[in-house]
């Protein structure tokens, strides 16, 4: 047992540039974990300072310098944060409040649909069964309420850390573009001069990730606004709050558009019932995910990371387990990290 130990220790880590990679590894996850709650600010800023690098190089390889193209991007950059928060975010939280209020409503119309299923469909929906399965969304909705009311007291702090948030990350967004080659000298100068390893699993996860944040932020964008204009068509209670989630649905792989799926249907048959605007809607709905699933996600990712669809669920369910939201966004990045170190790590060969 001791020697296939040792035979594993020697072909895996006899290597200098491995066990490099190892303590690399080891330290930038120890300072995620133990310290990500504190630096938010800075990882959030960094990552859109990544995404915003590349409209930089683009202004720039139209001989625009450095610092202009920086300023130019970091403008539009500011006045599309400003946007959201100061248009975009009222809104939806208008949408959110409103609907809240309208539960008990909500509760009471689905409650008279459900009745009328005993009248209907005798023979698969008894009376004392619409009556438990009323009985049971009541309670729901009402803990619901109380979850929601308790979440709204407890998070002033919340508000508060945000605030404080909002105001670092576009100076921090700022400098770590202006100053990018600066820090990239200075990390580099940490490193050890030989890392042609490191530089490998870098440079593959550099283009990998790249591509799969850039078109995920587009596939949000794109999937919130054809969703609220649907929405918006069909005069769709909430449409923004609504339009909203489904677009970040598309973070979380697979299960996401199925949550985010839920509260439509359920708006809308509150609405309107079993209504031929009802399957007008959701034949139109369900066109809109298939364009997405079909036509948007191959083009953007065409490039991207290549998981099993297996990697990719076990990837988002473990570390967004770990680091909640932000693990659920970095899941298929952080799995591609992992793929590549795999991929490059150097090997001794077996000793026969």
């Amino acid at each position: 047992m001791f020697r296939v130990i040792r035979d594993w220790f020697h072909r895996y880590f006899s290597d200098v540039e491995a066990v490099l990679l190892f303590f690399i590894l080891i330290l930038g996850f120890s300072l995620v974990i133990f310290t990500g709650n504190f630096l938010t600010p800075v990882l959030a800023s960094l990552v859109f300072a990544y995404l915003l690098e590349s409209p930089v190089d683009c202004l720039q390889r139209w001989n625009i310098p450095r610092l202009a193209a920086v300023l130019i991007v970091f403008l539009g950059f500011l006045s599309i944060l400003l946007l959201s928060i100061l248009v975009l975010l009222p809104l939806i939280w208008k949408q959110f409040i409103s609907l809240f209020n309208e539960i008990p409503n909500m509760v009471m119309k689905g409650e008279e649909a459900l009745k009328g299923l005993s009248q209907h469909y005798p023979n698969y929906f008894s009376e004392e069964q619409v009556k438990e399965l009323v009985s049971s969304l009541v309670s729901d909705a009402r803990n619901w309420g109380k979850v929601v009311i308790t979440a709204s007291l407890s998070s002033i702090v919340s508000i508060i850390t945000w605030v404080v948030y909002l105001i670092l990350m576009p100076f921090l967004v700022f400098f770590f573009l202006k100053d990018k080659d600066a820090l990239l000298n200075w990390v580099s100068g940490l490193l050890p001069h030989k890392r042609g390893v490191l530089q490998k699993v870098a440079s593959e996860v550099n283009e990998q990730i790249g591509n799969y944040l850039r078109g995920k932020v587009t596939e949000i964008i794109i999937v919130s606004l054809a969703t609220y204009i649907v929405f918006w068509i069909f005069d769709l209670n909430y449409s923004a709050l609504l339009a909203a989630q489904v677009g970040l649905s598309v973070l979380i792989p697979y299960i996401g558009i199925v949550v985010a799926t839920i509260p439509v249907i359920i708006v809308s048959f509150i609405q309107w019932g079993w209504s031929p605007q009802f399957g007008y809607f959701m034949l139109v709905y369900s066109i809109l995910q298939e364009l997405d699933a079909l036509i948007l996600v191959p083009l953007l990712f065409s490039e991207a990371v290549n998981l099993h669809p297996v990697a990719i669920v076990v990837a988002t369910l473990f570390f967004g387990g770990i680091w909640g939201i932000w693990g659920v966004f970095f899941a298929i990045p952080l799995a591609t990290l992992i793929k590549a170190v795999i991929n490059a790590w150097p090997r001794t060969a077996k000793a026969h």
